[in-house]
């Protein structure tokens, strides 16, 4: 006797899938509100007429809210894509706000590649009418196997270093030395891997790959078509399921090399924006179970836009945080990744009606549990437009969360400006105020993320070379050291904002947390002033590898820092520094005053109890103009390593030289570490 699910299809799992005992592929897919749904198999020749049109029968081919049927494979001879017709109810009040269309044709949002035909046009899923022929279409799933080599996930902890990057702009300027065919790729990435080995850093952190629209305007990967799909346009080879392949050779060989894999994921809206936005996927097959909607005192209804990119997803949905933990396991099983940094993240934390959910929001409680999933790496950006959730206001209590207070704080003190010697202090132990360091709540200094710069804002270095636009200047906490902008720099104002770079380089990777930096910081990489480039794919945001050349000496610096971490755990180590680190200013006692700008903390590095066998490190931070005399307030002898106002090589040494005396001139704005060996 035939099974039922041979005749009709099984509900789950969702999307397609390939059943090998009977050699069929199975169809799913999640419609809670509609009444009718094709399913459309096309071939490769004719992209707007299906070569079969599946009609299925609510009472053969549904379960629940769930539509399915099962297709052998032989039936399917000549079949590449598909997709979908859906058709329900006309749209009505609350979240019965449908916007049902049957003439248009439907990505799976379950799809695990994406095809865009020749003739695809964003234009044609706007508004009502046929998109056939411009649509972008799911991939029936490729059978063949993936030879992973005994590939393992990489799980570091609080070792952890990151490097953020943009797939296309890492390796797409010519002068990275990666083929051309492969530059602005995964294969580029690839391409580049002893770079990332020689630089020193543990994890990558990739800006979006999820599939998005190419004809959508921007180049970041924020406007998310599909949450499975790695997207075409990072992969080097031309058929549209070779990106899965690259992507997965790209993290096998990253882990070779020792390196974990982290996503930035955008769960927190998609591409179709609000309700005059493209008709893909999700809005046609069941708009008001995927995004939040209100209704306006005037009766209209309109998408709620807690993003601030005119829609949101409606996370407190079962079916959503179903997609949601489905895209995870996918990206963590089949691709090998090794944990998230979730975009806006405080989304995940809003209601039904878009009030928050402080006290437990499902979903947390989903991720932070799964089999598959309690072992990645979890991220958090703790705010979106209109709420700010930093520290331990955030519901996912375990995340690590990127700290911005790090981020302006620490920048502000380097710049010189008065009143921040207290903060400074916070930051570096590892932000306890944020996460606090108490039994009652048990935190890791490893939970905040320490970060100066990232894809959002202005890079590392013009944060040195422009201040003339007062409210970008403001937000990046930026200043220009006597020169605006990268004309014709006096040298002695070169040589400054070199200092400063040391400097930001040096206390990133000092501070107890997880640092992170961005890609090209390391050798002073410039967006020439433009602090928000998520529509610019040109050469003035590709990272310009010539400045390897010009700022060489920056780049040893970031590599010698890091390696000088990785040396001594005592500094990034899984708690608090706690009874281990001492507080001075340059005589004694910390100066807190306003006008206070100097600082030094002494960290002990041995002690037993946390399994620490290091060096004493003694560092010294000096906001002035003008050197300061920093009298040592620990006993001796000290082997000075780090002098950011020296130049290369002088500025960090591997065996250091010997400090006689009981002090050392710090130098204006800058940042000497002097080790005491065992």
């Amino acid at each position: 006797m035939v099974s039922g699910e041979s005749l009709e299809g099984a509900a789950y799992p969702q999307g397609v899938t390939y059943v090998e005992a009977e050699d069929a592929y199975n169809f799913a897919l999640y419609s809670k509100h509609a009444d009718q749904v094709e399913l459309l198999l096309y071939g490769e020749s004719d992209l707007k007429n299906p070569l079969h049109t599946v009609f299925l029968d609510p009472y053969r081919h549904k379960s629940q809210r769930i539509w399915h049927c099962r297709r052998k494979r032989s039936e399917l001879e000549g079949v590449a894509y598909y997709a979908y017709r859906v058709d329900g109810p006309e749209p009505e009040g609350g979240y019965e706000y449908h916007l049902f269309d049957p003439e248009k044709v439907l990505l799976d949002p379950f799809a695990t590649a994406v095809f865009f035909p020749p003739d695809y046009d964003r234009l044609a899923s706007l508004g009502p009418g046929s998109n056939a022929g411009k649509a972008p279409l799911g991939v029936l799933p490729r059978l063949t196997a993936f030879d992973w080599e005994g590939d393992q996930h990489v799980h570091p902890e609080y070792d952890l270093i990151i490097y953020e990057m943009h797939v296309r702009q890492f390796t797409r300027n010519p002068n990275s030395g990666v083929a051309e065919s492969d530059r602005g790729t995964f294969q580029g990435i690839i391409d580049k891997i002893p770079y990332l080995l020689e630089l020193g850093v543990t994890a990558v952190e990739l800006m979006p790959v999820h599939q998005w629209d190419p004809q959508e305007g921007s180049a970041w990967g924020y406007m998310t078509l599909n949450f499975f799909a790695p997207h075409h346009g990072y992969s080097s080879q031309r058929s549209y399921d070779d990106a899965i392949v690259e992507f997965k050779t790209m993290v096998r060989e990253l882990h070779k090399a020792g390196i974990a894999v982290i996503l930035d994921v955008v769960y927190n809206h998609t591409t179709e924006g609000n309700d005059q936005g493209p008709n893909y996927s999700f809005k046609g097959i069941d708009n008001s179970t995927y995004y939040m909607v209100f209704e306006a005192p005037d009766g209209r209804q309109y998408f709620m836009n807690t993003t601030g990119t005119g829609n949101t997803m409606h996370c407190a949905n079962k079916q959503v945080r179903h997609l949601i933990m489905e895209s995870l396991k996918y990206w963590v099983k089949e691709m090998h990744v090794d944990g998230f940094r979730f975009d806006i993240a405080s989304i995940f934390a809003r209601n039904s009606d878009g009030s928050l959910n402080f006290h437990d929001p499902p979903i947390f409680h989903e991720i932070t549990t799964d089999p598959d999933l309690r072992d990645s790496l979890l991220i958090a950006e703790p705010w979106d437009p209109e709420v700010y959730l930093l520290g331990r206001s955030f519901p996912g209590l375990h995340w690590r969360q990127w700290n911005d207070r790090f981020r302006d704080e620490v920048k502000s003190f380097v710049r010189g400006d008065a009143g921040m010697v207290n903060r400074l202090m916070q930051r570096l132990y590892g932000s306890d105020d944020l996460f606090p360091d108490h039994p009652e709540y048990a935190n890791h200094a490893f939970q905040s993320i320490n970060y100066l710069a990232s894809h959002d804002g202005y890079t590392l270095y013009d944060c040195t070379a422009y201040a003339r636009h007062f409210e970008h200047a403001r937000d990046n906490r930026s200043w220009n050291w006597g020169w605006e902008g990268e004309e014709n720099v006096p040298p002695e104002v070169l040589r400054q904002r070199i200092r400063i770079v040391k400097n930001y380089a040096a206390l990133l990777l000092l501070a107890n947390g997880t640092p992170m930096f961005r890609a090209g910081d390391e050798f002073c990489q410039t967006q020439f002033g433009l602090d928000n480039t998520y529509d610019i794919d040109a050469e003035r945001v590709w990272l310009d590898w010539n400045r390897m050349g010009r700022y060489g000496e920056v780049h040893r610096f970031f590599q010698r820092m890091i390696a000088f971490r990785k040396a001594h755990p005592s500094l990034s180590r899984s708690r608090f520094w706690r009874e281990d680190v001492r507080w001075y200013g340059t005589y004694g006692e910390v100066d807190r005053s306003h006008h206070s700008r100097t600082l030094a903390f002494f960290v002990r590095g041995q002690n037993p109890r946390h399994g620490l066998d290091d060096a004493d490190i003694y560092v010294m931070i000096n906001a002035w103009w003008e050197s300061v005399y920093f009298s040592l307030q620990e006993p001796g002898p000290w082997r000075r390593i780090i002098d950011t106002g020296r130049p290369a090589p002088e500025d960090i040494l591997d065996e250091g030289e010997g400090i006689p005396g009981d002090g050392y001139w710090v130098p204006g704005h800058g940042v000497v570490v002097a080790v005491r060996p065992r």
